[in-house]
């Protein structure tokens, strides 16, 4: 008899990565770049990242399976940058009684858009000194303290540091951005801990880092100060745990496709910091084409834009228990896309943008032509105006179908509480000429047949309070009929909407510091409109006077 003994793998290799030689570490275990470490890692192996900062851009082709990830994972306590600047030391006095300093520049970025508006905001070059970023012109004899310019025809980039420092001092740390991407992960069953990622020239709706495999795991992660797009989720059943995307100059991140993404305990604030044009693709993120997304317990604040925005073909996603605060457009807008569940969110301060083109979607919450969304038990507070409706003529293609006309129809908005929000608490803005907003009058016919009452739109079971000088309930867009309501019969009577929904006054227990405790006698607690499960950066429940 012969016996045959076959050992298998139970657990995988552990490489490190690090510009030093570790002590302690086989030399066959140590590698210097992730990048190579990348290269050789295979199913169940773990990258462990030890300080440094990493000027490469690492690409990760292979896969893991469920059960045996590959693992990219700082070391405990370890700073890990990964990062598109490269650091620049061998600059030139220029002949000049000013601090300008100069170097052969040989990189060429793409500029885009390639239009007027975006002529110096689409450019790709980013100079930090000492951490601090230069503004950039595009003249030489524009340049003063602060500024670089880069002359394409000769090649040769040119800065003046803010305090006026001599760059050809080695004790200065100077970087600029030389790479348009830093991070590729196409392998699937990949976990990435706790890499702070920042700096790449890369150009807008490109963003630095992508994840295009699926199952994938990304934690802890910050994405910053990057030229345009943080980060994009391309791939299905993707995790992003307690990541930060921050200063970054057109987005904190992007999705198309990324079907099951789930964004749970992230901190998404001040993008779009270069001043991208927002009704194009700019602010806190953009999604696209994804079903069932969730974005939950997370912070999304201060960004130039929207807060959270879907467009163009999204299905089935949620906002749940989510702070959405102080974003400069909508905090959600939800785009020519379907059946979104926004719930239990905390929701104030939204849109004061200065600019006035976008009316309709300045709301704590706005839905554009986007059927059957369920909107419930949010605290919808201190906008601009609370919830909207924004209707225009508008078609989007489908994940699985054709482009198809969108409108709104088929949505519940109920149990939430829409209150002190400056220029209405709702508005519905209909910029569509068959009054299909409006009830139908008796003996009415419309060429396509539809009526507020068929668009099955409803709203009940609100709680609405107003401060002086603030609209309640409007409908209708400015330029074209529109009606303002004052009083909730009102709208009863002549729209058939808030059915059970009242106006009473609610206080907070301190509004200003975003303690939003309700007595246990609250109209809100008694008629659960309020959210269920907690909110981060906030103080909810009840308390007792």
């Amino acid at each position: 008899m012969m016996c045959f003994c076959f050992c298998a793998k139970v657990e995988g290799k552990t490489w490190h990565v690090s510009q030093k030689e570790l002590t302690g570490i086989g030399k066959e275990q140590q590698v210097r770049t992730i990048g190579e470490a990348a290269s050789l890692v295979e199913q169940g192996d773990t990258v462990i990242i030890h300080n440094g900062i990493y000027r490469e851009k690492v690409v990760i082709e292979k896969s893991g399976l469920p059960g045996k990830p590959i693992r990219f994972s700082t070391a405990v306590g370890a700073n890990v940058v990964v990062t598109g600047a490269d650091r620049i030391t061998d600059w030139r006095k220029e002949d000049s009684d000013d601090n300008i300093f100069s170097i052969h520049w040989p990189h060429r970025f793409v500029t885009h858009p390639n239009n007027d508006f975006h002529r110096l905001i689409g450019r790709c070059e980013q100079v930090f000194v000492d951490g601090y970023a230069l503004r950039q012109t595009l003249s030489f004899d524009k340049l003063s303290r602060g500024i670089f310019f880069v002359d394409l025809d000769s090649k040769r980039l040119y800065a003046w540091a803010a305090n006026n420092a001599e760059l050809s001092d080695k004790d200065n740390f100077v970087e600029a951005s030389v790479r348009n991407q830093i991070w590729i992960c196409r392998g699937a069953h990949v976990h990435i801990k706790g890499i702070r990622f920042r700096y790449a020239a890369n150009p807008a709706q490109k963003a630095a880092v992508v994840f295009s495999g699926n199952h994938n795991v990304v934690e802890d992660c910050l994405f910053e100060y990057f030229n345009a797009s943080g980060a994009r989720f391309a791939g299905e059943n993707i995790i992003v745990r307690n990541c930060i995307f921050q200063h970054n100059g057109q987005m904190g991140f992007g999705a198309g496709r990324a079907h099951k993404l789930l964004m749970t305990g992230c901190v998404i604030r001040n993008n779009n910091i270069k001043g991208y044009m927002r009704g194009w693709e700019a602010g806190g993120n953009k999604i696209v084409l994804t079903r069932g997304a969730v974005i939950e317990n997370s912070i999304i604040v201060e960004n130039r834009g929207n807060g959270i925005w879907f467009d163009i073909g999204n299905e089935d996603n949620v906002v749940r228990n989510c702070l959405i605060a102080n974003n400069e457009d909508s905090g959600i807008f939800y785009e020519i896309s379907y059946g979104l569940h926004a719930h239990d969110n905390v929701i104030i301060g939204n849109g004061f943008a200065h600019h006035t083109d976008a009316w309709g979607a300045r709301a704590g919450i706005s839905i554009s032509s986007s059927p059957n969304c369920v909107i419930e038990r949010n605290l919808i507070l201190g906008n601009k105006e609370g919830f909207n409706l924004r209707e225009q003529t508008r078609s989007t293609p489908r994940i699985d179908k054709k482009s198809e006309p969108v409108w709104n129809h088929d949505h519940m908005i109920r149990n939430n509480v829409l209150a002190y929000n400056r220029d209405a608490q709702t508005w519905g803005w209909f910029d569509i000429r068959d009054n299909r907003h409006w009830p139908a009058r008796d003996g009415e016919t419309r060429p396509d047949g539809l009526t507020l009452e068929k668009l099955s739109i409803t709203f009940r079971d609100n709680l609405y309070s107003t401060g002086p000088d603030q609209e309640l309930f409007n409908w209708g867009v400015t330029w074209q009929k529109h009606k303002k309501y004052r009083r909730l019969d009102d709208v009863r009577t002549e729209l058939n909407l808030e059915q059970g929904s009242k106006l009473v006054e609610i206080t907070f227990k301190d509004f200003s510091s975003l303690d939003f405790r309700l007595s246990a006698n609250s109209p809100a607690i008694r008629l659960n409109c309020y959210p269920k499960g907690q909110v981060p950066g906030v103080k909810l429940g009840t308390y007792h006077q």
